[in-house]
């Protein structure tokens, strides 16, 4: 077996724009992109099973989500973006007589796209899709700990019949190889999903380079409210899975519930029953439960939180590190209450399973509870109230508001935030916004 040293790779880094510039991929039809698109979905489901298994390997998750969510879901985006690609209109201005003005999107070069170990497979569809649809090049930077599924991904899309030096992978120790992207001068998009520290370093790469657009989606401490008038059980349900699905490493994940004090103490015990579904499991079992976090160390780094949340306040549920087939990456899903407004966990992305419960009296005090942060990515209400879910979602600073539900998303509707939580949006038909601008070519005849 040969050894490769990642690190030298990515100081050695060379990219070019020869594969977008030659037009096997940027000239063609947008029909014929489309249908390559479809090819490429077609064929991650007729290796669902591979590919399930290489995310489970790398990352922890259970065999059971990435059957029936995480694969599935990465097809389906394929699929969507290439249905689309040749359903986009142009425009034909007004101009003044004897003048016509054409106004199309076009792709803007090559793309590089830095994508997270959360998601590894299902978030790289959500940059490689429409990026590809529009008819751009892509250098794919995989997070580190999990790239298996990026390699494989990019072998299918050269059967499905991407050209050669139209979708590359490179893998590599995340600082090295994500900073030559960021700063290359052939590099024309950055699209990155990850913390919010790493892309604040990005966005000074990128300035500092050929000053290339940049897509950002970044942290998050999504607020989850909780009114007396609500269905309870169904919230308390929901509530669970949204801070806890995925060992809780989630951009979105609603790691704050307020809840309204009259019915607090009710809605706490069954968000601890309801927690229960999220007790660790060996992964490849494909029975219920959480996986593992994504390794030991950064099972390490999300105790300590849990450890000030029951010293500062009360931990009321879970939080014990469990070792499963010789690994202590688990933690049993932690339920926090009694921490001051302004605790640190109120305010700082964790990415693990934790929860903290805090109660509120009044509506403007729980949207300006819900505000209290430097994020802006989610936010979930509950009520039976029809003119306060549509008062209180408007109030509440989130990319995405799920009324009656929690962390809802679908290919349809765009997926990103705002203030720190970053800016560019994942999804619907507005991701091509992030890899495509408006071209404008008069012809004067008069």
């Amino acid at each position: 077996m040969t050894t490769i040293d990642w690190q030298t790779r990515a100081r050695d880094l060379r990219i070019d724009g020869r594969a977008f510039d030659g037009g096997a991929w940027s000239r063609i039809g947008a029909a014929d992109r489309g249908r390559v698109l479809i090819a490429l979905a077609d064929l991650i489901q007729e290796n669902l099973e591979e590919l399930a298994l290489l995310e489970t390997l790398d990352s922890g998750k259970p065999i059971a989500q990435t059957l029936t969510v995480d694969v599935p879901g990465a097809a389906e985006t394929f699929r969507w973006y290439g249905e689309l690609a040749d359903k986009r209109t142009d425009e034909i201005p007004a101009t003044p007589p004897g003048s016509t003005a054409l106004v199309r999107r076009v792709p803007l070069g090559v793309v590089g796209a830095i994508t997270p170990w959360n998601y590894p497979l299902e978030i790289a569809a959500w940059k490689l899709a429409p990026a590809l649809a529009a008819g751009n090049s892509v250098v794919h930077k995989p997070a580190t700990e999990t790239s298996l599924t990026a390699l494989r991904l990019a072998d299918l899309a050269l059967e499905a019949g991407v050209p050669a030096g139209v979708l590359n992978v490179v893998p590599g120790r995340g600082s090295d190889v994500e900073s030559r992207i960021a700063r290359h001068p052939d590099v024309d998009v950055l699209a990155f999903t990850g913390s919010t520290a790493v892309a604040k370093r990005l966005l000074i790469d990128a300035g500092s380079s050929n000053m290339k657009r940049v897509a950002l989606e970044a942290g998050g401490k999504s607020a989850n409210l909780v009114f007396a008038d609500a269905d309870l059980g169904t919230a308390a349900e929901k509530a669970a899975f949204g801070a806890f699905y995925n060992q809780g490493q989630v951009c979105s994940a609603n790691s704050r519930v307020l809840v309204e004090r009259a019915v607090h103490d009710e809605f706490l015990e069954l968000l601890v029953a309801a927690s229960r579904a999220y007790e660790p499991a060996d992964p490849l079992s494909g029975g219920p439960g959480n996986g593992s976090l994504i390794s030991t160390a950064h099972a390490d780094d999300v105790s300590p939180a849990i450890e000030a949340g029951a010293r500062d306040g009360g931990l009321v549920s879970g939080g014990e590190r469990v070792t499963i087939t010789g690994s202590d990456a688990y933690l049993r899903p932690a339920i926090v209450t009694g921490l001051d407004a302004g605790h640190d966990l109120h305010r700082s992305e964790v990415f693990g399973p934790l929860v903290v419960v805090h109660p509120f009296d009044t509506e403007e005090e729980a949207v300006a509870l819900a505000n209290a942060t430097e994020y802006g990515l989610a936010a979930s209400l509950w009520t039976s109230d029809l003119s306060r879910a549509h008062r209180v979602s408007e109030r509440l600073v989130a990319g995405t508001v799920s009324v009656n539900t929690v962390d809802a998303l679908g290919l349809t509707t765009p997926f990103g935030g705002f203030r720190q939580s970053g800016f560019g949006r994942d999804l619907s038909r507005h991701a091509l916004d992030n890899y495509t601008d408006w071209k404008t070519t008069w012809f004067q005849h008069g």
